[in-house]
């Protein structure tokens, strides 16, 4: 005959091993780190990455905090995988894309339908660079200045330069803001599409719409000839 103490036994070994911490449940699909990457880029969008907790995040991936905890510690190791695994390898596709450029023509091409296509394919990235670059005390400024300004917009402006001082650009323009409009002409525009979409009544105007605007507006300006 068992005892009373000798059924509490089991019970507290279950309950001990229920609170033992350790790999959840779920922890090991292959798929569960992705999806916790791609909620964060979005809760970052809606809320922005300082008001982001870790479990706003996993719940927008609909899983236990546990999980989130169990791949990336906390919240701040969550927004570095997301910049190293999301946000950084856009940046450096577009940038080995304008390294197979060699005269400025092909160059401006490049950069106009490369940015098109990261937007196509990452309409995240617009919203999230105004919020967290261009406004005061955003969590990716830090981030344009030393990782993507030396990659991009600096190795653009050099390449104007260059291609300035052997006369194969207008004398009168600055290759540094020369970058600054095309950034102007891709970049933003797509960062506020639903307000000019919403102003000018123009569901029609897609990503590749702008893309060819852009590339006829630089090629041939506002001249009707």
């Amino acid at each position: 005959m068992s005892t009373p103490s000798s059924k509490a036994k089991p019970r507290a070994r279950q309950q001990a091993a229920r609170r033992a911490p350790g790999r959840p449940a779920a922890a090991g699909h292959p798929q569960l780190r992705e999806r916790l990457l791609d909620a964060a880029i979005a809760c970052y969008v809606r809320q922005g990455i300082a008001a982001t907790a870790l479990r706003a995040i996993a719940a927008e991936a609909g899983v236990n905090p546990a999980l989130a905890h169990y791949y990336f510690g906390d919240k701040t190791q969550l927004r570095d995988a997301a910049i190293a695994e999301r946000i950084l390898p856009v940046f450096e596709r577009l940038r080995e894309l304008l390294l197979r450029e060699t005269d400025i023509a092909g160059l401006v091409a490049a950069f106009v339908q490369g940015v098109g296509r990261i937007v196509a394919e990452h309409p995240w990235l617009p919203p999230l660079w105004v919020r967290e670059v261009l406004c005061e005390g955003g969590a990716l400024r830090d981030l344009l200045f030393e990782r993507i300004g030396p990659q991009l917009p600096q190795l653009m402006a050099r390449r104007f330069a260059e291609a300035q001082a052997r006369g194969e650009l207008n004398e009168d323009l600055d290759p540094r803001l020369l970058m600054v409009s095309l950034v102007g002409l891709t970049l933003f525009p797509a960062a506020g599409a639903p307000i000019w979409r919403r102003l000018f009544q123009a569901d029609d105007l897609d990503f590749d719409a702008l893309r060819r605007h852009t590339l006829a507006l630089l090629d041939r300006g506002l001249g009707c000839g």
